[in-house]
Formats: C-alpha cells, structure tokens, sequence
C-alpha cells in the first residue's frame, strides 16, 4: 500500500501497547532496528533488549521500563521504515502521552540517547507521585466526553478529591484518572448516568491528573536540561491539541502532559482538518489505529511492528 508523504502523519504508541517480544523479529531482520535496541542497552544497562524480548512481564510493566521500551520500539520501527523508504518524511507527526517522546525524536527534535534518558525520569517521577499521591485510572465506555466531565466535577466536589478526564481517546471511549475515593464515586455515578461499562485499568498511579504534581520537580529539571531544538515538521500536542515547533512550546507542552488530560480526539481531527489521510502507527500493536478509525472513519491507517507489517507500504 502506497501513501502520499505530504498527506501522511506518522502516529506513536503509549503505555499499554508494550507486551514481551516487541522488536525482537524486527532487530533480528533490520540492522537499523537492531542499533536502535543496541544503544538503548548503552544507555539503560545490559540487558534492556532481553527485557523487551524476553520478559518477565512485570517487570517490562514497570513504568520505569514500559516507557523507554515503547520509545526504543517506535524508533526502531522508524529507523526501518527510513532505511526501506530513504527520505521519506510525513507531512506531521503525534504521540499519546508517552508517545509524544517518539514524535519528538521522529521530528528531529530531540536526540534518541537524549529522549531515553528524558523517558526513564519522566517514569521515574510518575512513580514517585503515584507512591506519595496514590490514585488510579478508569476507561469509561459508551458515555459523551461532557457528562463525563460533569460527572468528574460533581464526584470530586462531593469527596473533595482530584478526578478528571486523563485521556479522551475516541468516541465512547475516555480514561478517568483520581484518588481512589472519588474515582470509586466517579464509578458508581458514570453507571447511573449510562455508561455501558468503567473498567478500572491496571495501574497504581493517577497519570495526567493534578496528583502527577509530586513528580514535576524530579521530571522538570530533567526537562529543562534536555537539548530539545526546533522540529523539522510539526508535532501535535497532548495539551493543545494544536501543532508546535519551538523548542519552547514543545517543553511547555510536555511539561503540562503529565497533569494534563491527552486531548486525542482532538489531535486527530486538527490533523484531518490539516489534510491527513493517512495515519501510520509505529510501534508495538494497533491499537491507535483502533482510535483513528473511530475518530475519523473516512482515513487510511497503516499499522508497522514487525518486519513482516511492511508489506503493506511500497518499497
């Protein structure tokens, strides 16, 4: 399957696309990926790409591994789309949550060492602030995005807790994240209101909500250390759902993601808006493509992971 470059945006994972064997047939087939895979084991400690490879799970579930592993992934992917298609270059570029870190590398904003020392202390401070500030996460299925927001107002005023709207995903699927109190309240109002379910996911921290507060100190200071330049081609935001391109902006941005809902509907559709026909997610699985199908029905989506996905693009 062919795409047209200027109408093409390149899309990345987040967490809970990870699982044990990513990028294990990809590194053993393209040197390129397999240098991607390498210098992450320079960077991260002998052993990285075993334990993307091999496991244990629990321990590759880790946020402080399943967020370098993602980001070594998608770029290994990237690395062997370019090698296949030298000079190739998307009109734009996104990520989801986690993700954005492999658009800013995609977007030659940040080095790739750079971005992996950024994402293991992004994992670092996100579970720091869950262990101070525990809370977790729900996926509300089947509900509008407002009453959803209502709901969340009307829980955190009655427990005078922290719950909001963490990832609006797609239509009839969005993420809650807050303190335990009043994501149980949340729970039990969102059923009565007519969601078709809430299902608690499995995490311990409450990611893009104000409790992500206690780890902004330890992840700002690695922020602002990190060389981030210019991007070569815009890059959607979480936060803005808008386009960035200065350094500036982008740090701003990722700064505010970790408190922030991840606004990306909304991405998507600004991206459409923009021209995008074509959506090609890199990394592990297709679960954004899921997303965009749903997002906007009338787009191509192009899912690579392993070697053997590539048979869907010309070569």
């Amino acid at each position: 399957m062919g795409f047209d470059p200027a109408r093409t945006a390149f899309v990345f994972p987040g967490q809970g696309s990870q699982i044990v064997g990513m990028g294990a047939a990809l590194a053993a087939s393209d040197p390129p990926a397999a240098a991607v895979f390498a210098e992450a084991d320079r960077g991260l400690g002998a052993g990285f790409s075993e334990l993307c490879w091999n496991g244990p799970a629990d321990v590759l579930n880790d946020t402080l591994n399943t967020q370098p592993a993602l980001l070594t992934h998608s770029i290994a992917v990237l690395r062997a789309l370019e090698a296949r298609l030298p000079g190739l270059r998307p009109a734009c570029v996104a990520g989801h949550s986690l993700g954005e870190f492999s658009a800013l590398v995609a977007a030659g904003a940040l080095e790739y060492a750079e971005a992996l020392h950024l994402v293991r202390e992004r994992g670092r401070a996100m579970k720091a602030a869950g262990e101070r500030a525990p809370g977790g996460m729900a996926a509300v299925l089947g509900l509008e995005t407002p009453i959803i927001q209502e709901v969340c107002r009307e829980a955190a005023a009655e427990t005078g807790g922290v719950i909001q709207v963490a990832n609006d995903n797609c239509p009839g699927q969005v993420v809650i994240s807050g303190d335990e109190p009043t994501l149980a309240r949340a729970t039990e109002a969102l059923t009565q209101r007519g969601a078709r379910r809430v299902v608690r996911l499995a995490v311990s921290i409450a990611a893009h909500s104000p409790l992500m507060e206690h780890g902004l100190g330890v992840f700002n200071q690695a922020l602002d250390s990190a060389p981030l330049r210019e991007a070569g081609i815009p890059i959607y935001g979480n936060v803005g759902a808008a386009p960035l391109r200065t350094a500036p902006d982008l740090r701003a941005d990722l700064r505010a993601q970790l408190t922030s809902p991840v606004r990306w509907t909304d991405s998507i559709r600004a991206m459409v808006q923009a021209g995008i026909a074509t959506f090609v997610e890199l990394g592990p699985g297709a679960v954004l493509c899921g997303l965009i199908r749903r997002i906007a029905p009338g787009v191509a989506t192009i899912a690579l992971d392993g070697p053997e996905s590539f048979t869907q693009i010309a070569s």
